[in-house]
């Protein structure tokens, strides 16, 4: 039988046990195989120069790697991976790397200079939803190629002409979009000029402890293991992620035994396993924060610019409430845009629920003559729960919010257009360095400048916004956590945005599973040393 029959027929028995795992099976999956009840329904694309969705982005670490990465330690680390060293040059402008040794790809393929030239290279010139990432480097797709050497079959050398130094240029090679993609098999896929980029939406080409065996949209995505690993081949032989859109069926599996893995439980289920013989639940600290958002463009609400309302708004929210009673612990109060465990990240939360302290911020403000606010929220919970919490709180101030919930589409829509009134929204950092908020929140001088969700805001910040970029180019490190404190700061106490909340990330797994390991960004998420 040729080789290519032989994967075939090992892709055909991999695809049948995926849909065998979707009817009813006894409570025992496979010794070596993992499965995971989770929805994947977001999926768009596993090319990592294109997939900006959870279940992607949670994915990448596991199928592709980068020239580094956080530590998993400490992610205020970073350590090698592809690479095995690297040296910045005294101007600061770029990092010259040495390839790990005999490091491969999943095809057996080497990994050479040429492969992170293409990868970088392509992921820029793609130009899909994550370049502006890449983009923060000073490449665009008229100058990367001569950025990017190859010094010799172990070396290449990557030089940017941004204002930054190369400890920002490492935070920004962690991000998924600079995984390494295997040049040869992803060219050899391409159509039409686009590096392979339709095939790597349902196949994987990299050098991770497992490949892509197996995607069936909105039905089941299969992951092989990939013995060639330079970092050492995984423990499973493979992973099985069943797409199970309901909550309660993924917490019925798990309990069963019928998945090793529940992850997106509610924080009803989630409490209502605890406990429970068989199962672990760990409830992992997550970098999303979620915030209150007006917007100050809207001219049928001129009440959304005036600071008195945003600082009256922070007075009435029952943080702890929230937290304690109507999420049940699945988040922590904090109320700054850095998420605890980012360098520089506030931990004071100087707000709680004051109404009358509210009251009288409005009355001397003229604003207690009653307004109405239309808010937007996702039309799922706990955003529907949170958003009767605040109406209930906010209205004992005389602030009617018209609760407009919306699918995720098009409450985006609104917001990415200008025309909403406030909205609740969560923040995820697209990589390990406080640039990932600051840039959001921090930086808005009007004009054509990024779209981000202090444009959104209408939030025009030109002082902010030169102090956010001054921050990325400080190489002192503490002189650059000094700034991103007195950013948040000023976030915290006087703008449009009030932050609440930042989440943990609840995982239900059988006790049998160990090695499960999930760090604080979204793409922390590693099963390279799970077993059974």
């Amino acid at each position: 039988m040729s080789n290519h029959r032989l994967r075939s027929a090992a892709l055909g028995a991999t695809l049948l046990t995926a849909f065998a795992l979707s009817g009813p099976v006894d409570a025992a999956t496979p010794p070596n195989t993992l499965v995971v009840a989770t929805s994947i329904d977001d999926a768009v694309s596993f090319d990592p120069a294109e997939g900006f969705e959870l279940t992607t982005v949670q994915s990448f670490n596991n199928l592709y790697q980068r020239l580094v990465r956080p530590s998993k330690a400490d992610p205020n680390k970073i350590e090698p991976t592809l690479a095995e060293s690297w040296a910045a040059a005294p101007d600061g402008k770029s990092l010259t790397f040495k390839l790990r040794a005999g490091a491969s790809f999943a095809s057996g393929n080497p990994v050479r200079p040429e492969d992170v030239i293409f990868s970088l290279s392509r992921a820029v010139k793609l130009n899909k939803s994550p370049a502006f990432i890449l983009n923060e480097l000073g490449w665009t797709s008229a100058n990367v190629d001569g950025l990017l050497i190859k010094v010799d079959e172990s070396h290449v050398k990557l030089t940017w002409p941004a204002d930054v130094g190369p400890g920002f240029a490492l935070a920004i090679l962690t991000a998924p979009i600079a995984s390494i993609v295997d040049e040869k098999v992803a060219t050899t896929n391409a159509k039409n000029g686009d590096f392979g980029n339709e095939w790597l939406k349902t196949h994987s080409a990299g050098s991770g402890t497992f490949s892509i065996a197996v995607y069936q949209p909105h039905e089941a995505l299969v992951f092989a293991a990939n013995p060639k690993a330079p970092l050492g081949a995984p423990k499973l032989n493979q992973i099985v992620f069943r797409n199970i859109p309901d909550q309660a069926a993924r917490r019925l599996l798990v309990e069963q035994g019928d998945a090793d893995i529940a992850r997106g439980l509610g924080s009803d289920q989630v409490s209502a396993l605890k406990g429970k013989p068989g199962l672990k639940v760990e409830e992992i600290a997550s970098a999303r924060t979620d915030y209150l958002r007006f917007n100050t463009t809207n001219s049928a609400n001129p009440a959304l610019a005036n600071p008195a309302l945003w600082e009256a708004a922070r007075w009435l929210i029952d943080y702890e409430g929230i937290a304690k009673d109507l999420l049940k612990g699945s988040v922590q109060v904090h109320q700054s845009f850095l998420p605890e465990g980012f360098p520089g990240a506030l931990t004071d939360n100087p707000y709680k629920l004051d109404i009358e302290k509210a009251k009288a911020i409005l009355a001397k403000a003229g604003l207690d003559k009653g307004l109405t606010i239309k808010f937007t929220v996702f039309n799922t919970a706990p955003f529907t729960q949170i958003a009767q919490s605040l109406q209930e709180t906010f209205g004992k101030a005389g602030i009617t919010l018209d609760i407009q919930p919306g699918v995720a589409s098009e409450v985006y829509a609104k917001g990415r257009a200008r025309q909403d009134e406030a909205t609740w929204r969560y923040w995820i950092p697209d990589y390990f360095d406080p640039n990932s908020n600051a840039s959001a929140f921090t930086l808005n001088r009007g004009g054509d400048g990024p779209k981000n969700a202090a444009w959104q805001a209408g939030w025009v910040i030109p002082q902010l916004s030169d102090k956010t970029q001054a921050a990325v180019r400080e190489q002192d490190p503490a002189k650059r956590i000094q700034i991103y404190q007195e950013l948040q700061r000023e976030v915290q106490t006087n703008s449009p945005f009030i932050f609440t909340f930042q989440g943990r990330d609840p995982v239900v797994l059988r006790d049998n599973v160990k090695g499960y390991f999930q760090g604080l960004n979204a793409d922390q998420v590693y099963y390279e040393e799970v077993q059974k």
